[in-house]
């Protein structure tokens, strides 16, 4: 490229300068045109090749019908980075979780919902309620900690109306915003403390302000090009003295830098428009001479002492003190207090945020109810009630660890609110006890792994610092998935988990680097499996998140990667290396970081990171036995034919990218043992791009694939279905894509909210995608096989887009009753939703059906835009609107032997559509001209559905009614009802218990018409009174026979419903028809059927109905039309209701 810069230059050269280019220097020419064109295509071999797909493969397809569906859990919760809890109202908090968006609640916890779904990002790192009006929410996205695995955000957001609408209000390049500060009095003045981007330089980093609210932003604090702001005071007493506190650091894949020249605290009597850095007392730092941002070894000179994270808190009962934790090299630390405004400092005790490293916490609070008593951010809290000088850990019994937000309640001494990686405590007694809120489901999952486990597979995923968990897909029961099914199966932090197709209680788990067991789940043990090097070897290099492969050829076959491959023929009992080092085998600290390689004497932190130089990644070819791929965290990518005797190297370079690109996933494909798909994340040098690639000839050549997925999105792992070769899933930074054209194009499977998904699989076994969220759980994408029939790349799914309607594949439909077994809950019980009940029809529609009233509705709208005349439409075309009816969808369902058992609607939305049948009959009620009925019955009333259908194959049709016509789309597509479980004891047969639904169904009917009847003839009876009063009649004979028909009615009401009398003060009854018939309908309500009992009462239910229905039957065919004649003859009022005679 170089070549052509200069060339370009020269060009611009000759013609500006008119030079005449002379025959003497044709040939000069000549050469360098060729050198350029040489260059060109050097260049284009190296850059990933670009999608030429043609418009049939590479248009989206509507998948809106297909959703993901997220199944929990919510028992660990997950990392949350601030807390805002409103001033007025101590019932309502705002939340900003670190990886998984904002939440509010307004009743302190029993209830969640987020705010912030819909937003271009999901990690937060602050949250801020505006003092002057409640109602307006800042939020600062990317998270305000310098850990390993943290995402990054885009700037910062306003709400105006308490979090249900957002507006990006700039400061895009910030990636990581700590703290937001909007003015006591003024709510158009904000502050916002950018720590700026972890992995590279520049951005917008330091301390911001706006005095208009957000529309302009201007930097009034900025040190070097790796210096952000962590974090900001402001005094309680003027708005204009401010602090703040700057942060230099830059991390790596292969290290973090922590503190810099650029690391101080500073203060502002301006309202922030100028500063001074705060330095009497305080750790001396080194100049940096030349402004690079860089303490080099003679600015150095001195012994000066280097700082890393600062966290600072001001005195509310004394505003003139002042606290600082500050972090020093390698990683120890001190805490500082100011009494004279920051003047001059006076260290008070070698307090440091611990375990993980300060980067990691650092926040520092000063209690608003005790004068000196600090709370420091660690993962314990550490606590002083002497400003600094001594410091204890707080009593966490019963909490989780690692702690990074604190909120107090000016009425209450006694209550902490603490935000921790694990969600949200509250203690009512200053951390005697502490109260968990369990219905937060913010896990945030690296890995996923799923068994064959029946009726319902179970999941299984690694966490950040809250262990491995498994738990059903899906459960019988009616409220779904609630806390209760989950379980822990390793602590720490968990990663990569993988299952045992042979064994479904046998599951892999790991620690944070590669600490590997082999769980049994029927015991509950752990077994510790973790290779480790023989006597003289180097230590082991694995991976943060070490890699776990089960051989597609052999259950008791796996394989781990540190920077060997190893290889276990027993399930982990013993292991054999299969490889040398596969890495680069550096020295990490020679490496550049901050710009160039570094003094040993600067702020290293090592500890803070994963191992470097290690295997990220796995794959096996299921096609050949011992093709075996690998990938590192440092840029290479490894394949074996010959199960590792042999080994080919390919730098990441060959794909055209950085030589350091980080391999996030391999997989070989499913279908050709030369081909394989690689994902790969240079995100940790600051870009954001996805990069996704595919060789068909074992990694010779390769074609980028990444196509449409959007910039800025990582791509994280990829799978590819186990029945069509060109069906992929994508895992992302910002949701979950799929192509079903093999990489050509891709579309974000609609289900989630904007949050980062690291890992995906297939359960083969039911065609379930499931993935592992970093921040809201896993999800689940249940039976996706309908992309598989409607890939452009098939004639057979072309012609279903162009028809206007059709039916796709339908999965046997499980039989069962939904149960509910969970006692008494509250508004805090946590439930994640089971799939729809039943049998789930996926189908397609080519039309979009609009009414009458919306065609003039979308004409007036166009007529609007350009400012013209609306016609008035006339008064038949509104009549014609008025009485239009939609087009209907109609799914018609048949038994083996094709007759209708129920019918049932769908949306008639274009694209893709799905709707449940629930198994049962139509609702056999009679229905009552008065009541509006729904097509598809409801669960309660007498429009509810009517009995199960029982196991058997079963057909549908797709139809369309349009304007009364029924036309049919496609069909029939035959399906199957097949039983959950087998019961303990075998009940009635099939064939009784639908003879049994049919003989209730008839008797249910003539019940019904007889209490209408009855009721119709007390209504009719009563009418005929008072039509008798007027008339001329003058005997009093009528009035007696209507009296004792009354008198009758009554009777007979009671016969069928009991004694009101009684019933109204609970006294019980005599059983009645509908007594007996609420028996032996529950015969009904189970899979196990009607038994002798059952049979029984519906037998005197029909006994006691026949006798009563003739009795009914004579008064409205006889009784009733004799007394109206009657009253027509002495002239009485005619009875509405009769219809004309």
């Amino acid at each position: 490229m170089l070549i052509i810069n200069y060339f370009i230059k020269f060009i611009i050269l000759l013609l500006t300068q008119k030079i005449q280019i002379m025959k003497k220097n044709i040939f000069l020419y000549i050469l360098l045109l060729s050198l350029i064109s040489t260059s060109i295509f050097a260049q284009r071999k190296r850059q990933p090749a670009k999608n030429t797909a043609n418009n049939s493969s590479s248009r989206n397809v509507s998948i809106s019908a297909l959703k993901l569906r997220n199944v929990g859990p919510a028992f660990l919760s997950g990392r949350i980075a601030d807390i805002a809890v409103h001033p007025e109202n101590k019932n309502l908090w705002y939340v900003a979780v670190g990886s998984g968006g904002v939440w509010k609640t307004e009743n302190s916890g029993t209830t969640w919902n987020p705010i912030f779904d819909n937003e271009s990002t999901y990690s937060i790192g602050c949250v801020t309620i505006d003092p002057n009006n409640h109602s307006t929410i800042w939020v600062g996205s990317g998270e305000n900690v310098g850990g390993r695995h943290v995402a990054y955000g885009d700037g910062v957001y306003k709400s105006e109306n308490g979090g249900k609408d957002w507006k990006n209000m700039g400061l895009k390049l910030s990636e990581h915003i700590s703290k937001i500060i909007v003015h006591p009095h003024n709510s158009d003045i904000v502050w916002v403390a950018a720590q700026g981007p972890l992995w590279s330089k520049g951005g917008e980093r330091g301390l911001f302000k706006t005095i208009d609210g957000g529309k302009n932003w201007k930097k009034v604090l900025g040190v070097n090009e790796w210096t952000g702001a962590t974090d900001l005071l402001i005094d309680p007493r003027n708005p204009n003295v401010l602090y703040a506190a700057t942060w230099q650091r830059h991390r790596t894949v292969a290290a973090l830098m922590g503190g810099g020249p650029g690391t101080g605290i500073h203060k502002s009597l301006d309202g922030g428009e100028t500063w001074k850095e705060l330095i009497n007392g305080l750790p001396k730092n080194g100049k940096d001479l030349n402004d690079d941002g860089i303490l080099d070894e003679e600015e150095n000179y001195g012994h000066s002492i280097g700082m890393g994270k600062i966290g600072i808190a001001i005195s509310p009962q004394k505003p003139d003190v002042l606290y600082a934790a500050i972090e020093l090299e390698r990683t120890k630390g001190a805490v500082y207090r100011s009494e004279d405004k920051g003047e001059s400092w006076k260290k008070m005790s070698n307090t440091v945020s611990g375990a993980t490293g300060p980067h990691y916490y650092q926040e520092l609070y000063a209690s608003p109810h005790k004068f000196d008593r600090l709370y420091l951010m660690n993962v314990r809290i550490l606590t002083s009630e002497d400003g600094g000088k001594t410091f204890v850990q707080l009593k966490e019994r019963d909490k989780h660890s690692d702690n990074h937000s604190i909120n107090f309640r000016d009425d209450d001494p006694n209550y902490l609110l603490v935000g921790t990686d694990a969600g949200i405590y509250e203690s009512f007694d200053l951390a005697e006890t502490w109260k968990y809120i369990k219905n937060l489901p913010l896990t945030q999952f690296y890995k996923v792994a799923v068994n064959n486990k029946k009726p319902f597979y179970h999941i299984f995923g690694g966490t950040q610092d809250n262990g491995s968990a498994g738990g059903p897909s899906r459960t019988d029961e009616r409220q779904g998935i609630a806390n209760k099914h989950w379980y822990k199966i390793l602590g720490a932090d968990g990663h990569q988990t993988a299952t045992d197709p042979e064994y479904n209680d046998i599951v892999y788990g790991e620690f944070q680097q590669g600490v590997l067991h082999r769980v049994d789940l029927k015991t509950g043990e752990q077994v510790l499996i973790q290779p480790h090097p023989k006597e003289g070897e180097p230590f082991e290099r694995y991976n943060w998140d070490t890699p776990i492969l089960v051989s597609p050829h052999s259950a008791s076959t796996i394989f781990v990667g540190s920077q060997r491959v190893w290889k276990s023929e027993n399930r982990g009992d013993s292991w054999e290396t299969i490889s040398s080092d596969l890495t680069r085998n550096e020295e990490r600290i020679e490496l550049p970081i901050m710009g160039r390689t570094q003094s040993w004497d600067n702020a290293w932190d090592i500890k803070a990171m994963s191992t470097y130089n290690t295997i990220t990644s796995l794959s096996e070819s299921p096609i050949k036995k011992g093709v075996i791929w690998a990938g590192t965290d440092d840029g290479i990518i490894q394949v074996t034919q010959n199960g590792g005797e042999s080994w080919k190297k390919i730098p990441v370079s060959k794909l055209g990218l950085p030589n350091r690109t980080f391999v996030n996933d391999i997989k070989a494909d499913l279908y050709d043992e030369n081909t394989v798909y690689v994902a790969l994340d240079n995100h940790k040098e600051g870009d954001f791009n996805p990069y996704l690639f595919k060789s068909s000839d074992m990694g010779e050549t390769w074609t980028s694939i990444s196509s449409n997925i959007p910039k800025r999105t990582l791509v994280w792992r990829i799978v590819q279905d186990h029945v069509d070769k060109s069906l992929l899933f994508a895992a992302t930074e910002f949701g979950i894509y799929t192509s079903l054209t093999g990489g050509r194009n891709w579309q974000k499977i609609p289900g989630s909210p904007t949050i980062s998904f690291r890992d995906i699989v297939i359960q083969k076994r039911e065609n379930d995608l499931v993935g592992a969220s970093f921040g809201r759980g896993f999800y689940v994408l249940d039976d996706y096989s309908p992309l598989r029939e409607i890939s452009p790349l098939k004639e057979s799914g072309r012609e279903k887009q162009r028809k206007e309607g059709s039916l796709f594949s339908i999965k046997d439909a499980l039989w069962y009753i939904p149960k509910s077994i969970i006692g008494n809950t509250g508004g805090d019980y946590y439930f994640a939703p089971n799939p729809e009940f039943g049998a789930i029809f996926t189908y397609h529609l080519s039309k979009r059906y609009t009414t009458l009233k919306q065609e003039r509705k979308k004409k007036e709208k166009e007529l609007n835009k350009n400012n013209q005349n609306i016609p008035f439409p006339g008064w038949d075309a509104l009549e014609d609107e008025r009485r239009e009816e939609k087009v209907k969808i109609w799914f018609y369902i048949k038994d083996k032997d094709g007759n209708v058992v129920r019918k049932i609607t769908g949306s008639n939305k274009k694209g893709m559509n799905r709707v449940a049948w629930d198994l049962r009959h139509a609702n056999p009620r009679p229905v009552r001209p008065s009541s509006r009925s729904s097509a598809q019955g409801g669960r309660r009333g007498w429009n509810s559905s009517g009995p199960l259908v029982t196991p058997g194959s079963y057909s549908v049709d797709l139809y369309k009614e349009d304007d009364g016509v029924i036309s049919k789309l496609d069909g029939p597509v035959n399906f199957n009802v097949v039983p959950l479980r087998e019961s303990t004891l075998k009940g009635t047969s099939y064939e009784d218990y639908n003879a049994f639904a049919q003989k209730v169904k008839e008797l249910n009917e003539k019940s019904t018409i007889v209490s209408d009847v009855l009721r119709e003839s007390m209504n009719i009876v009563n009418a005929m009174s008072i039509s008798l009063s007027r008339s001329y009649a003058k005997s009093g004979e009528l009035n007696k026979k209507i009296y004792d028909l009354k008198t009758y009615l009554y009777d007979l009401d009671e016969e069928l419903n009991g004694n009101k009398s009684k019933s109204e003060i609970g006294e019980k009854n005599k059983p009645t028809v509908s007594y007996h018939m609420r028996v032996a309908m529950r015969g009904l309500s189970t899979t196990y059927g009607p038994t002798g009992l059952h049979k029984e009462q519906l037998s005197i239910a029909e006994s006691m109905l026949s006798k009563m229905y003739e009795k009914v039957k004579e008064i409205d065919q006889v009784k009733i039309p004799e007394i109206k004649s009657e009253l027509k003859k002495v002239g009485a009022p005619h009875i509405l209701g009769e219809g004309i005679n």
